[in-house]
């Protein structure tokens, strides 16, 4: 009898306990302001946009999951108006894509031939298989990352000797660049300041340079591919639009109306507030714990 009355005052503490205890979230949703929103009324605002910048933490599940959750669901609001892009795929890859999309080449050749990211196959090939499926354009923004790395080391002026041929994988130069951009400033000081000695052959000014050449590809080829009345939806590193710079800010340089919703992924202890360091990073941030595991 004493065993069974201990019995049933373990499960009721055990009961009590678990009753108490705090759901774990996997995100949290916040409005620039930090305020808690949904994802109902963030896909109500991404509906109407001319372009979404779905910025990403590269290994993050959360941020993957939801990019093809958004892509779906745009896709049963808008169907054949839906245009995707992504940083993960080099301008100079588009004819390997298209031929993709088209059922022309097998899958095996495009993932080996069109120099996909290392975790591809999680996280990018469902969004690709995805527009294969539904017959949607995916745009292969970034600038080939040869390009890049020629900014990095000789600055803007390295791509001069480019052939004709090899230019219509840049953004058309000369580009605008401003360094004094909280994002390409916060590079140059990582990299030590503007009097940073250079660092195998690559000073800070360029490290940044070679930020700002990949962010005015992907916004030319987001405008290039873009038509009237179509909604751009394009998956890249939350850098590349953080605060509004970026990938954004050659947007607006180009179509001053153009609405443009930017969404941002950040990585904190709890996600049950949004940090000030967070707020205002985008119109929309995905907070998941730290803890989360990785896709690699």
């Amino acid at each position: 009898m004493q065993n069974t009355i201990l019995s049933w005052g373990a499960l009721l503490a055990l009961v009590a306990v678990l009753g108490f205890a705090p759901a774990k979230k996997a995100y949290q949703l916040f409005d620039k302001t930090g305020k808690k929103t949904t994802y109902a009324q963030m896909l109500a605002e991404l509906k109407d946009a001319d372009v979404v910048l779905f910025g990403e933490i590269h290994n993050n599940p959360i941020s993957h999951w939801l990019q093809l959750e958004v892509t779906q669901d745009l896709y049963a609001a808008e169907k054949e108006k839906l245009v995707l892009g992504a940083e993960m795929f080099e301008a100079d890859n588009q004819e390997l894509m298209n031929e993709y999309l088209q059922g022309i080449i097998s899958r095996k050749h495009f993932e080996k031939e069109a120099k996909v990211w290392n975790n591809h196959a999680t996280d990018y090939r469902p969004l690709v298989s995805f527009a294969q499926k539904n017959k949607l354009h995916f745009v292969a923004t970034n600038i080939p990352r040869r390009y890049a790395s020629v900014v990095s080391k000789k600055g803007f002026e390295g791509l001069d000797k480019l052939s004709k041929t090899a230019k219509k994988w840049v953004a058309p130069l000369p580009i605008k660049v401003d360094l004094s951009l909280p994002g390409y400033a916060n590079m140059v000081k990582m990299m030590g300041g503007a009097h940073g000695r250079s660092m195998g052959g690559m000073s800070p000014q360029n490290f940044a340079r070679a930020q700002a050449i990949k962010d005015a590809t992907m916004a030319h080829f987001i405008l290039k591919n873009r038509k009237k009345k179509q909604t751009f939806l394009h998956f890249h590193g939350t850098y590349h639009s953080n605060n509004f710079e970026g990938i954004g800010w050659y947007l607006k340089q180009k179509q001053k109306k153009l609405k443009v919703v930017t969404i941002a992924t950040v990585s904190q202890a709890e996600v049950g507030s949004l940090s000030a360091k967070n707020k205002n990073l985008a119109d929309y941030i995905i907070a998941v714990p730290s803890s989360m595991t990785k896709t690699y």
